[in-house]
């Protein structure tokens, strides 16, 4: 049986898809981009400034689900400039501490609405 997330603690779906769905003890969440939940607005600033806030977004759908930060297994990272990795990463490290997830970062061309990067992220609750 799969259950449709829905929270206003992250940003709501810009298309035709769900902000998380769980499934089982698994959750996959969908791709955050460094949207202001309330305003549904790009924050501006440093790659730090943007990953901050699609962190906070991934927490806001974990915890709307009942999760954790702590029962991500998986996460991808999707950056439009490499040379964020080492900013990204410092910020990435401060949401995931004891046990961090598998994870994947990759470069790509470009991200909707002209945001650095996205995070999208697997939980799992056993």
């Amino acid at each position: 049986m799969k259950k449709i997330i829905v929270t206003d603690k992250a940003p709501g779906a810009i298309g035709p898809y769900s902000q998380a769905v769980q499934a089982g003890d698994f959750l996959f969440a969908s791709g955050q981009i460094p949207l202001d939940p309330a305003t549904g607005e790009l924050i501006t600033g440093s790659v730090e400034d943007q990953a901050r806030r699609v962190l906070e977004n991934v927490k806001g759908l974990l915890e709307a689900a009942g999760y954790t930060m702590e029962n991500v297994v998986k996460a991808l990272v999707f950056v439009t400039d490499i040379n964020d990795f080492a900013a990204v990463n410092g910020v990435y490290a401060r949401y995931f501490t004891d046990t961090p997830p598998a994870r994947s970062f990759v470069a790509v061309r470009d991200l909707p609405k002209g945001a650095k990067l996205e995070i999208e992220v697997v939980a799992w609750k056993g």
